[in-house]
């Protein structure tokens, strides 16, 4: 059901809905857009609401080729929303859904677009804060780039800044997607552009292997992994792309590239990535939140054998919305001796293609058939050595004279 959004927009059809609002296809005096509208118990919000407008100059100033223009916002009564230029095509997460993982060149080719939308932010004082690939749209209607991509522009700037007031969060609570956090946000420092770098990163690194390099598990978990662990390498792509992605993970802010230094770095390699297959890596494993109970694969439908993860809920039994999970949900920061309490080293590696999950039907009827065939080599071992002690005291026996039988001399008269 079409409805109005203040004097000028209306809301037509929705599109999809988020943790933050709800997308809707609408039409303004230009033509047709795309209206985020807030949920209710953030337009009811004053303080917000006063944000909204203060932010308003610096999000519609804002434009770039791979960045989703904001045309409008509007505060009208219990409406709070942001008109937005149109963009015919899909977001990366359903691509993700789709293939799992993209080609090498393909990959880079979009993460470079959306660095280059970073760069034009961030030399406007604008950080995204929120770098995800459900934030991540794709321009079907665009020219083909490497790799047969699509043109990618990112979306949704402004909305995490607006809704992380002083009140709402203070320093006791974390605003973002889990997987996807800078180490510097998880130990409550404020946010800077080094933030999207961190997250562009983990979006390029999930584009190969199909999954984030510290996801899985309790969100308690991925968070301490961004502060404790290091990436974990990804087999089969160039090192000078490895190394490109590592130094983007950095733990220290300053240690990463600008957005303009990712993007021009990016697209260097992409002569070198032409024609090289999707990685063939299996997602590692995670930490189990419970012990579960043994299932064995026959009896668990074929369609729900396999769960491919996307950002991990921040809210425990929540449902991921359609193409924009969990952001803006809050989250208490967690105490240095938590992150101190957590596994320091290398992140879950990746597993070889095909080899069984640890826990799985399969990794344990491969755990019992390795037990029975070390048993079975072990009794083996056993009875030869007791067959040849046997042989061997056999042997002596039959060469043995009385005299060596009664071990003593004859008897002198």
């Amino acid at each position: 059901m079409a409805r109005k959004i203040g004097s000028r927009y209306t809301a037509n059809q929705i599109l999809g809905r988020g943790s933050a609002g709800t997308v809707w296809l609408g039409e303004g005096p230009e033509g047709p857009v795309a209206i985020k509208l807030l949920r209710e118990d953030l337009a009811s919000d004053q303080e917000l609401v006063g944000r909204f407008v203060q932010e308003r100059t610096a999000l519609l100033g804002l434009e770039h080729p791979n960045v989703v223009s904001v045309r409008d916002l509007v505060v009208d009564g219990n409406d709070l929303a942001l008109v937005m230029d149109l963009v015919r095509g899909t977001d990366v997460r359903t691509r993700l859904d789709r293939d799992r993982r993209l080609a090498p060149e393909a990959a880079v080719a979009i993460v470079a677009d959306i660095a280059d939308g970073l760069a034009a932010a961030h030399a406007a004082g604008v950080v995204h804060r929120d770098v995800k690939p459900e934030n991540v749209l794709l321009d079907m209607q665009g020219p083909l780039g490497p790799g047969g991509s699509h043109p990618a522009l990112l979306t949704d700037f402004g909305v995490a800044k607006l809704i992380d007031s002083p009140r709402r969060t203070r320093a006791t609570k974390i605003i973002g997607t889990p997987d996807y956090l800078a180490p510097e946000i998880v130990e409550g420092l404020p946010p800077r552009a080094a933030v999207d770098i961190y997250a562009l990163a983990t979006v390029l690194y999930e584009l190969l292997a199909g999954f984030t390099p510290f996801g899985g598990g309790h969100p308690g978990a991925v968070l301490r992994r961004h502060v404790t662990e290091t990436v974990a390498p990804l087999p089969g792509i160039p090192d000078e792309l490895w190394q490109l992605i590592v130094q983007c993970l950095a733990k220290a802010p300053a240690s990463r590239l600008r957005a303009s230094e990712l993007g021009a770095r990016l697209r260097e390699l992409l002569p070198m990535l032409a024609g090289m297959p999707p990685l063939d890596v299996d997602e590692p494993d995670a930490e189990p939140a419970e012990e579960e109970t043994p299932v064995a694969e026959e009896a668990v439908p074929a369609g729900e054998r396999v769960r491919r993860r996307g950002a991990v809920p921040l809210v425990p039994g929540a449902k991921p919305a359609d193409s924009n999970r969990d952001t803006h949900t809050s989250m208490r920061v967690p105490g240095p001796d938590e992150l101190a309490g957590g596994a320091r080293g290398t992140a879950r590696v990746p597993r070889a293609a095909g080899a069984p999950r640890p826990g799985s039907a399969r990794h344990r009827a491969a755990t019992r058939r390795r037990r029975v065939a070390l048993g079975a080599a072990a009794v083996a071992l056993v009875a030869a050595a007791g067959v040849g002690t046997w042989l061997a005291t056999a042997e002596d026996d039959a060469g043995a004279t009385p005299q060596d039988s009664n071990n003593s001399a004859p008897a002198t008269p």
